[in-house]
């Protein structure tokens, strides 16, 4: 996993005021197997129910063709002669922007009817040089499409949004014409400038609250506002379980100690091996943050020590039921939850050495393997966390 970057994603939402619903789309797609990332924006005609179907269907259409490698100005043609139009304006029910991005290549953004992506390179604006793709098909004929490639820097960053952001504020004294893209593209780089190290969430979430507030807080469309950020990745290492063969116990511990990046040591057993073999000493607590698990341990060089399988079994949980409403507490299980939240690449070490306390039959059944534990959490950070994972085992 050396990535030259990663890429840290951050989207913010809001609903028209007076709709329960969002009419906008945003999706993220990795495709581990051709080291990709697929991001795509609709906005839907509108707001409510017809809007977020009709850009619900936009935005995986255009997912599904960008993984399958379909050229831009196919996947525009098909798009356009799938969507309905409406009657009286002559313009498709849905608008949309691509974002194909190779790792280690080049970013390939395709634009249709969205205001137009803002791309950074540190503080300052870059423009690629854009292409404008003429549609010829019998129901998209004379529709106008823009694309443009470029190879990504570290701290680039696209700014995608929809109409709801730039059109925010439109018809008061301050802004009659709307906010308006260009003074976006000031506020973004304004932003960045004064706080270089900004994530994608919070540039994200400060866009989206600026929209929020041209409109008094009564937004007048749906609004979506998203940042790509490149960024020196932050990389987190777990360890558990001891080696298969003791004869590996040397080569557990040069793996952990030349690791460079965060360490996390779940089990009893592999921190002893540790600091045997670093000649360490390990430092217990005894402040129970978390009733279902022994607390954790500390030792030099570590981040954070706890207790192996049940703690990962609740870390599984954790992850699967997390979301924007998530309030992490300082058991060890919520520690590690944090710990990856936090991180871009993880690797894990797998021990493969059978604990007989874990096949014992009269203990209960959710007390699984390791391995298979850490495999159902290393999907899990892989599918809805985006995260690049590695599994070795020992």
């Amino acid at each position: 996993m050396n990535q030259p970057f990663h890429v840290e994603i951050g989207s913010q939402q809001i609903n028209h005021w007076e709709s329960r619903i969002c009419g906008d789309v945003f999706l993220s797609s990795r495709i581990k197997e051709e080291n990709r990332l697929v991001i795509v924006l609709s906005d839907g005609l509108g707001h409510g129910i017809k809007a977020t179907v009709l850009s619900s269907l936009t935005a995986t259409m255009a997912m599904n063709f960008t993984k399958e490698h379909k050229e831009f100005n196919k996947i525009a043609e098909i798009i356009m002669n799938t969507l309905p139009v409406d009657s009286e304006r002559q313009i498709s029910y849905s608008t949309f922007t691509i974002v194909d991005i190779e790792m280690d290549g080049e970013i390939r953004i395709l634009e249709y009817d969205n205001p137009p992506s803002i791309i950074l390179r540190g503080d300052s604006v870059y423009e690629p040089v854009w292409s404008d793709i003429l549609l010829v098909g019998e129901k998209s004929k004379g529709k106008e499409l823009r694309s443009c490639s470029f190879i990504p820097e570290k701290e680039d960053r696209i700014v995608l949004c929809s109409d709801g952001v730039v059109q925010s504020g439109m018809g008061s004294p301050k802004y009659p014409f709307g906010w308006g893209r260009e003074a976006l593209q000031d506020y973004v780089t304004r932003l960045v400038s004064t706080t270089p190290d900004i994530s994608a969430a919070q540039l994200s979430t400060k866009i989206l609250n600026m929209a929020s507030a041209n409109d008094n807080h009564l937004p007048k469309d749906d609004t979506t506002a998203a940042v790509l950020y490149f960024r020196e990745p932050r990389k987190l290492l777990l360890c558990t379980g001891p080696p298969f063969d003791f004869d590996k116990d040397r080569e557990l511990t040069r793996l952990v100690e030349k690791f460079e990046g965060k360490k996390i040591v779940c089990g009893a057993t592999t921190i002893e091996i540790l600091a045997r073999e670093l000649q360490k000493e390990i430092t217990d607590s005894f402040e129970f943050y978390d009733p279902d698990l022994p607390p954790i341990s500390f030792m030099e060089g570590i981040d954070l020590v706890t207790e192996g399988i049940l703690t990962l079994g609740k870390v599984a949980e954790i992850l699967k039921k997390f979301n924007n409403t998530t309030k992490l507490g300082k058991g060890p299980a919520d520690l590690i939850v944090k710990l990856f939240l936090e991180s871009d690449e993880i690797d894990f070490l797998i021990g493969t050495r059978i604990n007989e306390a874990h096949q014992d039959p009269s203990l209960p059944v959710e007390l699984e393997i390791r391995r298979t534990v850490v495999k159902r959490i290393a999907q899990i950070l892989e599918e809805k966390y985006l995260k690049e994972v590695g599994l070795r085992f020992i």
